[in-house]
This record gives C-alpha cells, structure tokens and sequence, in this order.
C-alpha cells in the first residue's frame, strides 16, 4: 500500500466515521442489489451484522500502516469468511458495494485519487483475506 492511500483512505474514513449506522446500510443495501444471492451468508439481523462490519472496518482503516497487527488480523477473518462460504467472488461483489458506498456516503469527497486509493487499498485487503486460509495460523 503506498502511503499517500492509506492517508487518503484514512482522511475519507473519518467523514463516514460518525454516521456508522447509515454507512453500514448504505453498504448492505448495494451489496445485495449487486449480489442478492450474498443475502444467504448472513444469519445474523444486519444491524448486528453493521456494527461488526463498521468495527472491523474501523479497525482496519486505523492499522494500515501497522502491518505487524493489520496482516494477522485480516487472515485471521479471511479464514472466518472462508467457514461462512465466502470465495473470492464475493469479495469482488463486496469491493464494489464499498466503493458504491463511499461514493453515496462522501459525495464529493469521492475524488478519483480517494477511489484509486481505496481501490489499491481493498485489493491488498482482498487478497490477505483471500490467501487466508493457505497460511498457516502460529
């Protein structure tokens, strides 16, 4: 991740920060309309399921530039995502419900630099996640 992203990642991040509720809505909603049949991997009332996806992201977004506490942490959910049934196709649908997302949540905040770099961002993302389950957890 080149740091000029996980700045611009950040920055955007701390204007959806406070409004949690909507962002994860926002986020579910254009997730089943890209995907309907994703709705089926979530047994939890997604409210639950929102505040969890809020965390982690919250999570995520603050550790990008402490890789020692971010890799472990994705692959140890890359691995959880696995159990439920997620492939690598659902991260596909998931990156652009995110991007969708950010779009309707910065409005014009959303410049093409803050999309590239959520777009670089979510790839490196994507790809601990989806490598997960091949390394071994010590």
């Amino acid at each position: 991740m080149k740091p000029e992203h996980v700045k611009a990642v950040q920055q955007s991040w701390a204007l959806l920060d406070p409004i949690p509720d909507l962002v994860a809505e926002l986020f579910y909603t254009n997730l089943f309309a890209r995907s309907p049949a994703m709705r089926l991997l979530f047994n939890d009332d997604l409210g639950v399921q929102g505040g969890r996806l809020m965390q982690m992201f919250g999570t995520a977004v603050r550790n990008l530039d402490n890789r020692a506490l971010l890799v472990p942490t994705l692959r140890a959910l890359g691995r959880r995502h696995q159990q439920y049934g997620v492939t690598d196709a659902h991260y596909e649908a998931y990156g652009e419900a995110l991007l969708r997302t950010l779009a309707q949540g910065l409005g014009t905040a959303f410049t093409p630099e803050v999309k590239d770099a959520w777009t670089d961002v979510f790839s490196d993302i994507r790809v601990l996640m989806v490598d997960a389950p091949e390394a071994i957890a010590v």
